[in-house]
């Protein structure tokens, strides 16, 4: 595997605290090192692209050229947007050399894309990690539930940069799902957008994509959601009964990170993967995986 560095990015070390506990304690069982990238920066996520595009790619470089220079083979980046701005950032400097010579000059670091290899969390686990071995650590099979996974949009697009799956149809997560035990939910909506970050400025247009996301989830039939997303968990978790309110109709779906539910077939305690940190509670799964496995 190399010498793995990790960005966190703001999300995780905040609103979505989750995923990095998750993310950590399924690393500790799987016996992988990781090393958070020293005075690691923002990358700029949904807003610096908007409004200054040389700021958009230095940003995310900077974070690239100290794991760089001390080193590291690959990046992991868990969240969704920082993977994106990360690979979007490595991508432009790539193809660009007036663009990387500016960027470079401003930051005084160099960077040689594709120096190293960036992951967001599906491309880890499923390429780095590997399937085979995150089987062999399933000590407690989620057999009988049914997951549906939300992709959102940064996890696959655009194609040119994020090529590990396909941008309409996406099955890495849904293979990630099978191998714990739980049967994967085939749904109609599992690349559209979740609204992202417009969930402050204009929340009914977040309420009307997240709603339609989540009911045609529940009419799948499925026992819970999960994303590899901290905007997207945001949208499908804190929205949700907000969504309930306005279309008066329940939906009851607890939206988990694929981290935790991971970790749920390693064994690993519910409160040690934080998972009682969400508005929607997962006490519902969590019972039903204790009926399941004691059958």
């Amino acid at each position: 595997m190399g010498k793995l560095a990790y960005y966190p990015g703001c999300s995780l070390k905040g609103t979505s605290f989750e995923y990095e506990v998750s993310l950590l304690k399924i690393l500790e069982a799987l016996n992988i090192e990781i090393k958070e990238i020293s005075d690691w920066n923002c990358c700029g996520a949904s807003a610096a692209h908007s409004i200054n595009h040389n700021l958009s790619i230095a940003l995310p470089a900077r974070n690239l050229a100290i794991a760089e220079k001390d080193g590291y083979d690959s990046v992991l980046a868990p969240c969704a947007a920082c993977s994106s701005r990360l690979k979007n950032a490595d991508y432009e400097l790539k193809n660009d050399d007036v663009l990387k010579k500016k960027i470079t000059n401003s930051l005084e670091m160099n960077y040689v894309p594709a120096g190293m290899s960036i992951n967001n969390m599906l491309e880890f686990l499923i390429g780095e990690v590997g399937k085979d071995r995150i089987k062999s650590m399933v000590k407690k099979p989620l057999s009988g539930l049914k997951v549906a996974s939300y992709y959102g949009c940064l996890l696959v697009r655009p194609p040119k940069i994020m090529q590990f799956d396909d941008a309409e149809n996406p099955v890495t997560m849904d293979e990630l799902v099978a191998l714990t035990g739980a049967e994967p939910v085939d749904y109609s909506f599992k690349t559209e957008c979740c609204g992202a970050i417009n969930s402050l400025s204009k929340p009914d247009v977040v309420m009307a994509l997240t709603g339609k996301v989540l009911y045609d989830i529940k009419k799948h039939g499925a026992d819970l959601v999960v994303v590899a997303c901290p905007l997207c968990h945001s949208n499908l978790d804190v929205r949700q009964r907000e969504i309930e309110r306005k279309y008066e109709e329940k939906i009851g779906l607890p939206v988990l990170f694929i981290t935790e539910l991971i970790g749920l077939s390693f064994g690993i305690n519910p409160k040690d993967l934080a998972i009682d940190g969400h508005m929607v509670t997962a006490d519902s799964v969590l019972r039903k995986i204790e009926e399941l496995n004691n059958k």
